[in-house]
């Protein structure tokens, strides 16, 4: 199927055949990154940006290295330092950006729905790279991605997303994909850290991990967000790390052959014990790798390049 989309929005909005779509083309794409030379022309003559009023390491680093790979120019803008710290609207900020020809701007802000807004004023192509605690869809693309390839499917899985599901756009961009696709989808976590309504997002609700982490093939291990702690919604760092933190107890509840995953940063010792973390079910530094090429796959699909294109040297 052709891609017709303009922006990548959210996964709320795209279809399972889109989703499989863009995990078949990040196939080939992790081919380059095994290659000596890892840079194809495909987006030659093309132009990304990445604006991020919200820190990063993982997310801006993939897409700049993404787009390079693909033969794209780029640009990074640092909010901190730019035209935003004197009052200059988002809206303003990307027609600036666009009059200067760039053809895609990924952004990352701590409002719901930025990227949404932006798309609206601008040409370019938009790709959201998390907004506030709505959706991160290309960290769950990575996620799936890392997933069909260990396991050969998504459909038919059971995966669990473990700790705080209320502040995780993570957590709600990997139900709305990985719901579409076939899996079941468990949240776990304690009341004060579970949204109201995530059940009818397509989501079984568990409290007690030994319930919801039996038998299941996948565990996504979300991190404890401890700027959350002075709000009160956990006792201590200590209590939650003792009701949630995966260790090696707890894992024995899923299959012999679990998967752990976790977007990263990990706070070492708290959401995931380093047994875990370093163990063989971790595939997390995998995950790493395979970000940079499912968002190139999304850059290639989003300027409508030719299949014959994709491994071209």
């Amino acid at each position: 199927m052709d891609f017709k989309r303009k922006d990548i929005l959210g996964l709320q909005d795209l279809s399972a055949e889109e989703i499989e779509l863009i995990l078949d083309t990040a196939e080939p794409m992790k081919e380059i990154l095994g290659r000596e030379l890892k840079k194809v022309p495909t987006l030659r003559g093309h132009s990304v940006v990445t604006l991020f009023y919200e820190p990063s390491t993982r997310t801006r680093t993939s897409f700049e290295l993404a787009a390079k790979y693909l033969g794209a120019d780029t640009a990074s803008i640092a909010v901190a330092t730019s035209s935003v710290q004197k009052g200059e609207s988002l809206r303003d900020t990307a027609k600036t950006i666009e009059m200067m020809g760039i053809d895609v701007i990924i952004i990352r802000h701590a409002a719901a729905g930025a990227p949404h807004l932006l798309s609206r004023y601008v040409k370019a192509r938009v790709i959201n790279a998390g907004d506030g605690a709505h959706e991160h869809p290309t960290q769950a693309l990575l996620d799936m991605f890392t997933i069909r390839e260990k396991k050969g499917r998504l459909s038919g899985l059971k995966v669990a997303i473990l700790g705080d599901i209320a502040h995780s756009r993570v957590a709600r961009s990997n139900i709305w994909g990985l719901t579409k696709m076939g899996a079941e989808v468990r949240v776990i976590g304690p009341p004060t850290l579970m949204p109201p309504d995530i059940h009818k997002m397509g989501a079984r609700v568990f409290y007690r991990w030994e319930d919801g982490l039996k038998d299941v093939d996948v565990i996504n291990v979300l991190r404890i967000q401890l700027e959350r702690q002075q709000k009160g919604l956990f006792p201590s760092i200590r209590e939650y790390t003792r009701l949630y933190g995966l260790d090696e107890e707890k894992l024995r509840c899923a299959k012999p052959d679990v998967l752990v995953l976790h977007p990263g940063p990990v706070n070492r010792g708290i959401e995931i014990s380093p047994e875990v973390q370093d163990g063989p079910h971790a595939v997390i530094n995998e995950q790493v790798k395979n970000g940079v090429a499912v968002r190139m796959a999304l850059l290639y699909l989003l300027m409508g390049r030719g299949e014959e294109d994709v491994l071209t040297a």
